[in-house]
């Protein structure tokens, strides 16, 4: 009788051990490896011999194309991050901090397409009714059609969508609380979460219904449980934000039936979310035109051009190493862009503390706020207050060159749109605007940026002494 096959698969990111460790070597996390039985479970071998399979049919690449049909939730921020509002079976995973308003975003969307005609299901397993009920008063849901329950067996869960019409949208919060009486583990284990995903993703393919389902995320800020999942579904969505501030973001990170890198920004209010159709003006509210080292950034997400401001503090210190603090922006690149100032520009800031703020909480991630950056850092050690209305947008390299980005007519058509006159960029840049020659300058290297700053100065100067 051939030997009973085991393995060992760590809880927390699913990595297979041949045999017990305490310390996953894919994660480096102690006292998450558990023995599993793989003849059970998500990815087990059947239990007789598979039957022979039937050949399918090969078709071209060229041919009709048919939209994928979408269900448009009314909030606009919503369905510009899913690409027009939600597919019929599709999955989608929406992850987020605790408390950071994922349950609120979707009893919001929940009784927006039940206001529509729309059958939606709320599946809470973290939450008794009261509780869910609650919620649905404060964000005055309660009068919809949306049908509740508190449930976390995926066997009951599938049997009670299966009677009766057809549900237009499934809400499943959370998919860590999911248990499957097919699996020999714990809830929110590994082998349970793969399972359960599974089995909604089959009853969405199979009926239409869109799956929403929504993960926690860990400490690093991934949705937690196995990679695995995030390659199942159809689209993933980040709810992002800072609790020091009001705004949140949903960011799409992937999506088979939309672009990706989409946000929309939201206000969180004692009545729910609410949409923030201009996010520049949000980022923008409480702006000190008069204070040094502070320049406005126009960037981009997605096909969204929002304009932020980047906040830079530059002091003498009194230790031997200089502290480099930063908040919104990745401090590689800002300990790059210190060295390039001192190659190649002259500016010693090897004996001050360098502290950078991306303002309202904000994340960049694009390399075009390098300008906006290299700017602030000059205007806080000259001690000079940079044009109000004037915004800043390039890549530099390590050679100091400022290299050309994408959409530029958009990003300048936005700054145009708050009132801002001027702006700094890289030349030849490819997509600019005809007809508004002179509104900007077109910087080719980083000395001639810090040069037009210093100059500045300079000019400030000989006005004051004419008066």
């Amino acid at each position: 009788m051939a030997k009973a096959r085991t393995q060992f698969v760590c809880q927390n990111c699913g990595t297979v051990h041949t045999r017990w460790a305490g310390k996953c070597d894919g994660c480096g996390e102690w006292n998450t490896i558990v023995e599993e039985d793989p003849m059970g479970g998500i990815g087990a071998g059947p239990g007789k011999v598979p039957k022979k399979g039937r050949p399918v049919t090969l078709t071209s690449l060229s041919g009709e194309i048919e939209e994928a049909p979408r269900i448009p939730t009314g909030m606009a921020e919503l369905d510009r991050a899913t690409g027009g509002g939600f597919v019929r079976g599709s999955a989608v995973l929406i992850g987020g901090d605790p408390g950071i308003g994922k349950s609120t975003l979707l009893m919001q969307a929940a009784a927006a397409l039940s206001r529509k005609g729309q059958r939606v299901i709320y599946v809470s397993g973290e939450e008794a009714v009261a509780q869910v009920r609650l919620r649905a008063q404060r964000l005055h849901a309660a009068e919809t059609d949306v049908l509740l329950a508190a449930e976390t067996n995926v066997e009951d869960i599938l049997a009670t969508l299966a009677e009766g019409k057809r549900p237009d949208l499934v809400i499943i919060d959370s998919i860590q609380t999911l248990w499957s009486d097919t699996a020999d583990s714990a809830p929110g284990t590994v082998t349970q979460v793969r399972t359960g995903v599974q089995a909604m993703i089959r009853f969405a393919k199979q009926t239409g219904a869109t799956m929403v389902l929504v993960g926690h995320v860990t400490k690093d800020g991934q949705i937690a449980g196995p990679r695995v999942v995030e390659h199942m579904v159809d689209a993933v969505l980040y709810f992002e934000g800072d609790r020091g501030h009001h705004y949140r973001i949903l960011r799409t990170v992937k999506n088979r039936f939309g672009p990706t890198d989409e946000i929309g920004v939201f206000e969180m209010s004692d009545r729910g979310l609410r949409e923030v159709a201009n996010p520049s003006e949000l980022f923008l509210g409480e702006r000190n035109e008069k204070a040094p080292g502070a320049a406005v950034f126009a960037g981009m997400e997605g096909t969204r051009p929002v304009l932020v401001e980047v906040q830079a503090l530059v002091a003498q210190t009194s230790l031997g190493t200089p502290r480099r603090a930063v908040v919104g922006w990745d401090s590689s690149r800002l300990s790059m862009i210190l060295a390039v100032l001192e190659a190649h520009c002259g500016v010693r800031l090897g004996s001050h503390d360098v502290y950078l703020n991306v303002a309202g909480g904000y994340r960049i991630s694009e390399p075009a706020a390098d300008m906006a950056v290299a700017s602030a850092l000059v205007s806080s050690l000259a001690g000079l207050a940079l044009p109000a209305d004037c915004v800043y947008f390039g890549e530099v390299s390590l050679s100091g060159a400022v290299r050309p980005v994408a959409h530029t007519a958009q990003r300048l058509k936005e700054a145009e749109k708050l009132g801002f006159a001027r702006a700094v960029l890289p030349s030849a840049s490819p997509d600019l605007p005809k007809g508004t020659a002179g509104r900007w300058s077109e910087i080719e290297s980083l000395p001639d940026l810090v040069a037009r700053i210093a100059g500045s100065r300079v000019k400030a100067g000989e006005e004051m002494d004419g008066n």
